[in-house]
């Protein structure tokens, strides 16, 4: 016998796109032999009927010739051979009739009860099982949908608790009814055979006992060929009782696995992380904006293929291209109060798609496979090796701290420092790249820990220096907040997020700031860092500050002396950095950068810089500063406007910081 296509039980559990595109196939045979099987059994029921009726008919004809003796005519002498003959013809149509009797009794018996059970036990059984399962499908959609809009914070552990289990119920249901839809499927791949020579079988045997009794009219070729038909849907039989015994053994080892696999998120506390991915799949709950501020979450099944994301729905034959991931970038993301939310976002820095997995585990996998197809490693010879050797360098690099207060005293001083200033003071502003980039070793040491807070909270401080002050509420700053501002001959606000700061080992290149940077957000990527502080920087012609936009708290202050480097990124132009010289107890200087996002472009916060620096270079001589502070442009109120050829937005109309004015 051929090879009978089957449904793998061990799939039933995932229940991949894959699977219900196989599943519909062995549906839409179910259907078409459900139609088949119809027609077949009219065609077999006027069959039987036409052999009811020639009983009928034999019966009645022996009746009709046994009457002949009884009727009255008015010259029947001479009739007695006729009564003879037509009662000798009327026993040999009982004989018949008997034997027709015995045809259709035999033929409802073999042939037509078989393909009605058939129908009725195996077709109706699949049908039914169809429906099973699809309801509890259903339930399982209606649960993982409730499931997944718990709240992230304050919600209830017992409607957690309880709506877990609903998941894992209602999950165990669905994975139930699919392996015995499944196995009622695969059996139905038998016994359609079966069903299908049975009956003829019975016909034929139906036919040549009747033809036997009658006259030799068939063959022992045919009786051989019956025998061997027979022995033929023996074997059938025998192989399908042992695959439904093999099948049973399979469901009972499929259903005694641990509840775990039915519960989302069931290792929560130490999920087993693989951070080496290169390929990923999964279902994920996809956000979608059907208005201004309304949104949809669809649960959908996403798989990696080379360096695209795909999605698939339930019931399409293939996936469709959804985000190209080449170079992108990937980050948690708290979302509408959902849990386990990450966003891909496009090289150019705009937002892409939000997504949402079901656990910690899931969720994390996704964030670590989207950034290892993200830098191309797919397109190397061994994949695998090139992730995992990656991800323990980064994880070795970038060891994240909270607060100065934690920062190891094992990280590497900065050696060779040098203290002289940029000869060309407009190489500040935009520095020349040199003739050959230096190493990443070479900038920032191996090992060097991140730091992602850069002070304590606003609230924290007041309460520790400040005692009981009170703040204005108008969020203005008191005139003795900032003493020196009043004689800074340069003011300028930025609204800025900390994003992070590190040691350093040279600042005679701006390449140390875009790997300070490139370093600062594969941290936060790897270690799921989403949050920002967000203040107010502060340029003056003596410091950079940053204050805290609601209690006007100063936050940091550097003094502008102290600032060696500074610099935008060159590709996502928000981000901007600076590294600060400062010298230590032991004698030595110390090198740190600070990368900051800004609502503006950074290079306009360089300009502010470089402005600064300008001005305590010429403050030595009052003609060249009288002369500087001449060449910036003045409002009508006599304040200074900071220009730095800016480019105007789309609109046409200058930039909202571009305007941004300085106090003279």
């Amino acid at each position: 016998m051929p090879a009978v296509d089957k449904l793998l039980l061990e799939e039933a559990l995932q229940d991949s796109p894959q699977t219900r595109s196989l599943l519909s196939v062995f549906e839409e045979d179910a259907g078409t032999l459900t139609d088949y099987t119809n027609q077949l059994l009219q065609a077999m029921q006027r069959v039987y009927g036409a052999q009811n009726e020639m009983c009928l008919a034999t019966q009645q004809l022996s009746k009709q010739l046994l009457g002949y003796e009884k009727q009255n005519f008015a010259l029947g002498k001479g009739d007695e051979e006729v009564i003879s003959t037509l009662h000798y013809f009327s026993k040999v149509v009982d004989e018949l009739n008997v034997l027709h009797t015995e045809l259709a009794k035999q033929l409802a018996d073999t042939m037509v009860l078989p393909i009605i059970q058939f129908r009725e036990k195996d077709l109706t059984e699949v049908s039914t099982l169809k429906d099973l399962f699809g309801l509890a499908s259903n339930e399982h959609d209606l649960s993982m949908a409730k499931y997944s809009r718990l709240p992230k914070k304050k919600e209830n552990e017992k409607v957690k608790t309880e709506v877990g289990k609903e998941v894992a119920a209602a999950r165990r249901k669905q994975h139930l009814s699919s392996l015995q839809y499944y196995c009622a499927l695969n059996a139905l791949q038998y016994r359609k055979r079966m069903a299908m020579m049975e009956p003829m079988i019975g016909f034929a045997h139906g036919q040549i006992n009747f033809f036997k009794k009658g006259a030799e009219m068939f063959s022992r070729r045919m009786d051989s060929f019956l025998s061997s038909v027979a022995d033929m849907v023996q074997s059938i039989q025998v192989e399908l009782e042992a695959e439904v015994e093999k099948m049973r053994v399979s469901q009972q080892e499929l259903l005694s696995v641990d509840e775990s696999v039915y519960t989302p998120d069931s290792d929560v506390a130490e999920p087993q992380i693989n951070r080496n991915l290169i390929q990923k799949a999964g279902y994920l709950n996809l956000r979608n904006k059907t208005g201004l501020v309304t949104t949809t979450w669809e649960r959908l099944y996403f798989f990696t293929q080379g360096g695209n994301l795909m999605c698939q729905p339930r019931g399409a034959v293939a996936g469709g291209l959804i985000q190209d991931l080449d170079n992108c970038s990937v980050m948690a993301v708290d979302c509408e109060d959902r849990r386990y939310c990450f966003q891909i976002t496009t090289p150019n820095g705009k937002s892409g798609i939000i997504l949402q997995a079901e656990s910690r585990k899931e969720n994390e996998e996704w964030i670590c496979a989207i950034n290892n197809i993200s830098r191309q490693i797919y397109l190397t010879d061994n994949p695998e090796a090139v992730a995992i050797k990656l991800n323990q360098t980064a994880l070795q690099a970038v060891t994240p701290i909270t607060s100065f207060g934690k920062k190891q005293e094992s990280s590497c001083p900065s050696q060779n420092l040098k203290n002289s200033e940029m000869e060309n003071e407009n190489d500040k502003i935009v520095p020349k790249a040199t003739a050959s980039i230096p190493e990443a070793e070479e900038l920032i040491a191996p090992g060097t820990p991140i730091q992602f807070d850069i002070v304590l909270p606003a609230t924290e401080f007041l309460d520790q220096n400040r005692g009981s002050r009170r703040t204005n509420p108008f969020g203005e700053t008191e005139d003795e907040s900032f003493p020196e501002a009043e004689d800074s001959l340069l003011q300028q606000m930025f609204i800025v997020r900390f994003l992070g700061s590190m040691a350093v080992k040279t600042d005679s290149t701006t390449e140390v700031i875009y790997e300070a940077m490139r370093q600062v957000l594969a941290a936060r990527a790897i270690h799921n860092i989403f949050r920002m502080t967000e203040s107010h920087l502060m340029v003056t012609s003596q410091s950079l500050r940053l204050i805290d936009p609601q209690t006007q708290v100063s936050r940091a202050n550097f003094e502008l002396t102290s600032v060696t480097q500074f610099a935008a990124h060159q590709e996502n132009k928000r981000l901007v950095g600076f590294v600060i010289r400062v010298p230590e107890s032991t004698g030595e200087e110390s090198l740190s950068t600070y990368i900051f996002e800004s609502n503006s472009e950074g290079e306009k916060i360089c300009y502010a810089i470089n402005l600064g620096k300008e001005i305590i270079e010429v403050q030595k001589d009052p003609e060249a500063l009288a002369q500087l502070m001449l060449s910036i442009p003045l409002t009508n109120d006599g304040k200074y406007v900071l220009l730095n050829n800016q480019p105007d937005d789309n609109d046409g109309n200058p930039s909202e910081h571009r305007g941004a004015e300085s106090e003279a």
